[in-house]
């Protein structure tokens, strides 16, 4: 055969495998999705539960007027128009479709046959929702604290805590995800699960002041910590932070820092647990301290996990709208917070998180343990003990 044959019978070959690949639709619209009107929980349930202000909250995470306000900020941003061939979902639809499946373990199957929408649109509505929340929320709910916001913050800890000029606790955790196509061992942790990171600071109140989400699951605290924005604008000095000062007892300005576990380096802006085992009782004490400043980010992970269950699971979709999930959920979290409140019991248990993998090759900083050394001894005089610590150590 010529080439002009050759190419002839390659076209007709491809055409035909093509033809025979294509699957035939059965139906423009699913029968099921065609009852939506009629049987889908938004049109049989969403106001009976608005009538009833318990289960609305049990169902949505959040309070009835929380509700209206966080609609009525993003509306404009996710409404869409109708066509000629089909209605648009309402947006009130589409934020109760989100909020139901960051707030229950229900993948998208399971809203499938709730919702009557079929997945590839319940996927594509949950992600815009996800983008407008984090968009529309962030600068209002996580705003980027300034000199005298850091002081209000440190006054919180000093009063909640008894830690004096501390900034916030800083934590990370695996947030569980499926195995992402084509990322061999990236995402695969220490625990043997796949996972992305988030890698969050908290203030006294149990809010995100600060979140960075996505980090692979393989990498540690202190990396992803030394490669966050956080970290450059504290080596940049432009977070804004306020000056060294006295603490009455102390005899040398004390900088003010970020409280962190074993995994984060020691640094003139983040203080971190004497390590070892045998330790004298001035250190001993040093980390009761510390610890009590830096379990408002644990209890802040158990506040988010137990309120909006979709971490109970792996996380089924690809990374990025992972990324947007968590990133929307942080703010949610600090939104409803500040309105609704937060259950203790929550604040006990973390569900489906799990603690990020320590670097036991950290460089420590000697020449900022002197301001460690200060605050240990400060914990142990008469202006800075607390009455129970003895019993603690």
């Amino acid at each position: 055969m010529d080439d002009e044959e050759v190419a002839i019978f390659a076209y007709t070959a491809l055409k035909i495998i093509r033809e025979k690949k294509r699957v035939q639709r059965k139906w423009w619209v699913h029968p099921i999705n065609s009852e939506r009107l009629l049987h889908g929980d938004f049109y049989t349930l969403y106001s009976r539960l608005r009538a009833d202000d318990v289960s609305f909250f049990n169902y949505f995470r959040m309070s009835l007027t929380s509700f209206d306000e966080l609609f009525a900020k993003i509306k404009h941003k996710i409404i869409r128009q109708d066509t000629n061939m089909r209605s648009a979902i309402p947006p009130e639809e589409m934020l109760a479709i989100t909020l139901r499946y960051l707030g229950s373990s229900n993948n998208l199957h399971d809203l499938h046959y709730a919702y009557r929408i079929g997945r590839s649109t319940l996927s594509n509505i949950i992600r815009t929702v996800c983008q407008q929340i984090w968009d529309v929320m962030s600068n209002e709910c996580m705003p980027t604290p300034n000199e005298e916001d850091w002081r209000k913050i440190a006054e919180g800890f000093q009063h909640r805590a008894n830690f004096p000029h501390c900034l916030g606790a800083v934590d990370g955790k695996h947030i569980r995800i499926t195995k992402p196509p084509g990322s061999a061992s990236l995402y695969f942790n220490y625990k043997h699960f796949y996972s992305i990171v988030l890698l969050a600071v908290v203030d006294s109140n149990y809010r995100f002041t600060y979140i960075h989400v996505g980090s692979f699951g393989k990498d540690s605290d202190s990396s992803i910590f030394k490669n966050s924005s956080l970290w450059n604008k504290l080596q940049n000095n432009s977070l804004n932070i306020p000056s060294p000062n006295f603490i009455p007892g102390i005899n040398i300005p004390i900088p003010y820092a970020f409280v962190g576990d074993e995994a984060f380096g020691l640094s003139t802006n983040v203080l971190r647990p004497y390590a070892g085992k045998y330790l004298q009782d001035i250190k001993r004490t040093f980390n009761y301290r510390l610890s009590r400043a830096r379990r408002y980010v644990e209890c802040s992970f158990g506040i988010l996990s137990n309120k909006w269950r979709i971490f109970h699971r792996p996380i089924d979709v690809n990374v990025e709208f992972a990324i947007d999930i968590v990133k929307c959920c942080c703010v949610l979290h600090n939104f409803v917070r500040d309105r609704d409140g937060f259950k203790f019991d929550d604040t006990l248990t973390i569900t489906g998180m799990e603690d990020l993998d320590y670097d036991n090759n950290l460089y420590v900083n000697r020449s900022v343990n002197r301001y460690r050394d200060a605050l240990a001894n400060y914990f142990v005089s008469e202006d800075g003990q607390i009455p129970w610590q003895n019993e603690k150590i």
